[in-house]
């Protein structure tokens, strides 16, 4: 006997994917449906008597031909013929969910509801009569919560069931005045031997545009017989898809709607607990200020050194970590720095510097005493290992930023963010919808690229794909960090790394609607698509479901540590300790095996040779003989963005100076190439930005190429290298001197008149081509 294969069938929101996650678990497997670049989710159900496959099928309100996923959605019901469909309704939103259902009746496959988010629903005070629901629709109905993981088991049993027997197609229709139409149109497909002829024909009458292609005589019929027996039949004339649809409506509400019991009467306009909450943060004039500082608190428990600025304002505690500062006691320090108490993010990063400084002490004893030779301790002390560290040392800062975004978007505070965000972006070109690819750009921009395929308009969707790496991935966190933490450490007078890493984030994210604003005024300009977004009732997020994804984050963070980071590391070492003619330049010095000859290194002639590139970002050839390092950092960073720390950490130690020594793995090494080479304060931010928004790591690069493709793809690349070599430029000269504002103040004059120019143009060419 052939597998059993279910299709999961929703509108978006309605729950189906977490319902996927459940009863697939480890199996799920992510591809692409063929032709199109929408995500198509497999899986295979095994707490049964007998392997299930699943299909989820992508979130869609209706099986009317009007995006891609609805076109994915029903050719692969009406083509592939699921054994069963399990469509997963929202039991809080039960009319408009049983829209899709009155659909999915007209086609004669056997199906189960899977009333989803009744947990809630019961929290509300209200209830649904299932058995009810169950004998009006005809259908096996099965109360569950895919967020606590109630009643799959027994929703998969009866599905079973369900696969094993047939069902005969159902229309909530008749009645309607052009139901004739309907019946005629489904006499002419059954004689035609056309499978699903009833729901064919009920599309046909709707005027649906795949339906009349493909049955172009029969469309024609079906015209004629509206036209003579529609006129004067129905308020709607003859638009039928609006009288199907309202009918559809009506029937719900006379016949399904009625299982729902109120717990008590609503009254008119009252608000839920969700709508009085989105009064406040989806507030017109105080949306996007909360955000801002929502957004600060992430960055403040994430990173800061003076946690709620306790140090500032009660001056005895300060006192107190300041001298507990002075003991440099590494596991002290874990709680406190010299300004304060240190936040959640930082003793945990603490914690992990500690270990890993450990770790390294261990294996340099233990190769010692093996009698090891003074090369390979410096390979697997210093290349190997001191690169691998500085990158594991951020893992907890950066698992602690993922946690605190995922809260919000399970919380389902991040929907209303990119509603909130509609008004501001629309004048920049790009809808609402856009945003939340966006903002996944903060965790990693190889999902938020993929993301962008929920974008409609194909324009939009290229800007979007290349500001994205504007949204600082977690993988840049170090290197905001390990500056910040540098700058801070040639200051006096400035202590907070929390508000220097927010500043830099939300830089990024003004390059990103600058550019956005570039774009969709010249080369990338289109009408900005409509934003429609159904907003998730509020709910506390779930502790598994926020450890799955931290898990996964975590081993593809340890998995790119051991392999590319690892490979570079080794790669940086031998090439900054030998010569072209592979001479070895490490020399015992004291005991320690010490390069004092890097500048003659193969890595240090690379260095140099593209060192003046970035002589107007601030760190080219007037930092001197050892500039190069940043240059190298920085192309580094192009193979994996961890690299650039990875980097000082590998180089560190062969610059003669002494090293800076420091409590936070790579801000030592940074404050030491500071003080070798006298980089100034804007030339650090120049880094910070360049590495934020030039070309990101190999593995987003070949995931924008196969969401572009082409010469868009080429020219994206472009837009990359020239952004950040500009935004570095500016920040460097401007910070610098100062009256470089007025020629970058003018050369931007002149782009705006250019923009206008060429717009009208444009304008000018479409009206002669209408």
């Amino acid at each position: 006997m052939d597998q059993l294969t279910f299709a999961l069938a929703g509108n978006p929101n309605s729950g189906k994917t977490t319902l996927f996650n459940v009863l697939t678990g480890s199996t799920a497997h992510v591809g692409n449906w063929p032709g199109v670049t929408v995500d198509k989710k497999e899986g295979v159900y095994k707490k049964g008597d007998e392997p299930v496959a699943i299909m989820d099928l992508p979130g869609i309100y209706s099986l009317s031909p009007y995006t891609p996923e609805e076109v994915i959605a029903r050719n692969y019901i009406l083509k592939e013929r699921p054994s069963c469909i399990i469509n997963i309704v929202d039991a809080t939103n039960l009319e408009r969910n049983l829209y899709l259902t009155t659909q999915l009746l007209e086609v004669d496959i056997p199906m189960v509801v899977a009333l989803n988010m009744t947990d809630v629903l019961k929290k509300q005070g209200d209830s649904i009569d299932v058995a009810a629901l169950e004998e009006a629709l005809g259908l096996p109905v099965v109360e569950i919560s895919a967020l606590r993981e109630e009643g799959t088991e027994e929703l998969m049993r009866r599905a079973i069931e369900a696969a094993k027997t047939t069902r005969d197609a159902f229309s909530v229709l008749k009645g309607i005045p052009s139901y004739g139409a309907i019946e005629n149109a489904e006499i002419a497909f059954k004689l035609k031997d056309i499978q699903y002829p009833l729901f064919h024909a009920v599309k046909l009458v709707e005027k649906d545009e795949l339906e009349v292609k493909s049955h172009p005589a029969e469309a024609s019929a079906a015209v004629e017989y509206l036209k003579k027996n529609m006129k004067d039949a129905s308020p709607f004339g003859e638009d039928t898809e609006a009288e199907i649809a309202d009918a559809r409506y009506k029937y719900i509400v006379e016949n399904y709607a009625v299982a729902l019991k109120r717990g008590r009467e609503r009254k008119l306009g009252e608000l839920t607990r969700s709508d009085k909450v989105d009064r406040v943060l989806t507030n017109k004039w105080a949306g996007i200020p909360i955000f801002l500082a929502i957004l600060f608190a992430v960055f403040h428990l994430t990173f800061s050194e003076n946690f709620l600025y306790l140090g500032s304002m009660i001056p005895p505690f300060a006192e107190f970590c300041e001298g507990i500062a002075a003991m440099e006691n590494p596991w002290l320090s874990i709680f406190f720095s010299g300004d304060g108490l240190n936040s959640p993010g930082a003793m945990l990063f603490y914690l992990m510097e500690a270990c890993t400084g450990q770790i390294g002490d261990w294996l340099g004893l233990g190769l010692t005493s093996m009698g090891a030779a003074g090369w390979a301790v410096g390979l697997v002390c210093d290349g190997v290992w001191g690169g691998v560290a500085s990158v594991l040392s951020f893992v907890p800062q950066i698992m602690t930023l993922f946690l605190l975004f995922s809260i919000l978007e399970d919380s389902g505070y991040m929907a209303r963010v990119a509603f909130i965000l509609d008004r501001l972006l629309r004048r920049f070109g790009v809808s609402g919808r856009a945003f939340m690819p966006m903002i996944m750009g903060f965790g990693c921009s190889i999902p938020a690229m993929i993301n962008t395929r929920t974008l409609a308009d194909e324009k939009e969707r290229a800007a979007t794909v290349r500001v994205i790496p504007f949204f600082s991935c977690g993988a840049k966190a170090p290197i905001l960090t390990a500056v910040a933490g540098a700058i801070i450490a040639d200051s006096a007078n400035f202590h907070s790394t929390d508000l220097i890493v927010y500043g830099m984030y939300l830089l990024g994210v003004l390059v990103a609607i600058l550019s956005l604003l570039l774009m969709r005024s010249t080369t990338m300009r289109g009408k900005t698509p409509p934003f429609v977004m159904e907003l998730p009732t509020y709910h506390m997020p779930r502790f598994k479901n926020l450890m799955l994804h931290l898990w996964d984050k975590l081993k593809h963070y340890i998995q790119k540590a051991f392999t590319i980071i690892l490979v570079s590391c080794i790669v940086i070492w031998v090439l900054s300790n030998f010569s072209w003619n592979w001479t070895f330049l490490m020399e015992e010095v004291e005991g320690e095996m010490i390069n004092q000859q890097m500048d003659k290194s193969i890595l240090g002639s690379i260095g140099m040779l593209i060192q003046p590139i970035f002589t107007p970002l601030g760190f080219g050839s007037q930092l001197g003989p050892w500039g190069w390092v940043f240059a190298v950092a920085a192309i580094t960073g192009l193979i994996a963005k961890e690299n650039v720390v990875a980097t000082f950490g590998a180089l560190a130690a062969c610059v003669p100076v002494a090293i800076i020594s420091s409590d936070v793995e790579g801000v030592g090494e940074v404050a030491t190439m500071v003080a070798a080479t006298g980089i100034n304060v804007p030339a650090l931010i120049s880094f910070i930005m360049f590495n934020m928004t030039t070309i990101p790591c190999f593995a987003a690069v070949a995931s924008a190429k196969g969401e572009l493709g082409g010469k868009r793809f080429a020219w994206t690349l472009v837009f990359w290298m020239v952004t950040s070599y500009v935004v570095g430029s500016v920040i460097y000269t401007v910070g610098t001197w100062g009256w470089p504002a007025l020629i970058w103040a003018a050369a931007a004059a002149a782009a705006i008149i250019g923009i206008v120019i060429y717009n009208k143009k444009a304008d000018k060419k479409a009206k002669l081509l209408k």
